[in-house]
């Protein structure tokens, strides 16, 4: 009595049986979450996605009234994902009391802006008081300390505290102009937001 040619001796492969079908589509599916879960895709209320689609009109914080604090930075910025926290934890803390705007580099929207206020760098924040007026500047991710010593400052009218990579703002007088366009074109540097530079 024969019972046929045997497909594992012949090369080929014997077909799954149920368990292993199971066993091998819950494999597939525990891969997928993981892989959603390190990209975000479980988070979708991620500190930063949240703080940046709350945000307050820029033009409209700076002219009602409270201290307000600009983030300027971009979605793939590792320092800026790290400091979210800390800064929905200041949002939260203060609201009501302070504008918590972000402005995001790669939005071409949002050019004047960064021409204006010269960002060069993310994080970057830049601090207005309550009539909108810039008082200060701070370069780099910031811890919750940091952060809740700057805000302190900025709703108490207070000098900003001594950290690095934190200074007042002010005009800079106007340079004069190079004698011509070639020496002009030796000095200048491009430098934008993307550089972190």
């Amino acid at each position: 009595m024969s019972a046929g040619p045997d497909p594992a001796a012949s090369g080929g492969s014997l077909p799954l049986g149920r368990i292993e079908r199971m066993l091998l589509a819950g494999v597939a599916a525990l891969l997928a979450l993981l892989l959603l879960w390190l990209r975000g895709g479980l988070h979708p209320s991620a500190p930063l996605d949240r703080l940046a689609r709350q945000s307050p009109d820029f033009a409209t914080a700076l002219a009602d009234g409270r201290p307000t604090l600009v983030e300027f930075y971009a979605d793939w910025c590792e320092a800026c994902r790290a400091m979210a926290p800390a800064m929905e934890t200041i949002e939260q803390r203060h609201r009501g009391k302070l504008d918590v705007v972000l402005l995001n580099v790669d939005n071409p929207r949002w050019q004047p802006q960064l021409e204006r206020f010269a960002v060069n760098g993310i994080p970057q924040l830049d601090l207005f008081d309550a009539e909108g007026g810039p008082v200060g500047r701070s370069i780099g991710a910031r811890r919750l300390e940091e952060l809740e010593a700057l805000t302190t400052a900025l709703l108490q009218g207070q000098p900003l505290p001594p950290l690095a990579g934190v200074g007042a703002t002010s005009a800079l007088p106007d340079l004069p102009a190079p004698d011509n366009l070639e020496e002009a074109a030796t000095t200048a540097t491009t430098i934008g937001p993307r550089s972190h530079g």
